[in-house]
């Protein structure tokens, strides 16, 4: 059966239930918890560093391999040799262009993006550093500030839990929280919530915040 969401949710397995009925205790991704809000980071330092080497690697190597690429193209004298070197070197650059942004957010990322549910005002915040600024055009200089941050706001009443998988023979889940527009199931936005859990395992966040809020 197809989510209820549009668009449709790649990997969606179910919606989750709200409601305090929960027993769950508190993840190791509990950053902070008081009597009127609780804070849970969204990425660990194993992902972290595991994304930042994984990221620069490959931006490094592309950042060597397109000049030579290019200068290659140079040698090339038939221009029906020139369409798959040119599809190569465009598919570069676009894996360079989301890579670099990767490097940057995970290497900048303080306290694992955390995402804050207030019960006291039924208002969750979500904490996102970001990468590339379109007034870059503008102030080349700004390209050079990676450590952007933004943060989000929605009600708690808005948001609904959802599992996706990722399609790998592990079997991992993820807890995810859409957000729609009002009285509909448009999607507006999507958070993640808790990243790449064994079966249960995916629920445990989600059970926490429900009992909390």
């Amino acid at each position: 059966m197809p989510s209820q969401y549009q668009p449709q949710i790649f990997g969606w397995i179910s919606d989750l239930d709200k409601g305090g009925n929960y027993l769950t205790g508190a993840d190791d991704r509990l950053l902070y918890a008081n009597d009127n809000y609780c804070a849970f980071i969204r990425k660990t330092k194993s992902d972290q560093i595991f994304y930042v080497c994984l990221s620069g690697v490959i931006s490094i190597g592309l950042m060597f391999i397109i000049p030579i690429l290019i200068y290659l193209l140079t040698w090339i004298e038939s221009a029906s040799m020139l369409i798959l070197p040119l599809v190569i070197i465009i598919l570069f650059f676009i894996t360079l262009y989301l890579m670099l942004p990767e490097f940057y957010q995970n290497l900048f990322t303080r306290r694992g993006s955390p995402i804050i549910f207030n019960r006291k005002t039924g208002k969750v915040y979500i904490n996102e550093s970001y990468f590339f600024n379109f007034k870059v055009l503008r102030n080349p200089l700004t390209f050079l500030h990676p450590n952007k941050k933004r943060i989000k706001e929605y009600d708690w009443a808005h948001l609904q839990g959802v599992v996706v998988h990722n399609f790998s023979r592990y079997s991992l889940n993820t807890t995810i929280l859409m957000v729609c527009k009002p009285h509909s199931h448009k999607t507006i936005d999507h958070i993640l919530l808790d990243p790449l859990r064994a079966g249960i395992g995916s629920y445990l966040v989600w059970g926490w915040v429900n009992n909390f809020m």
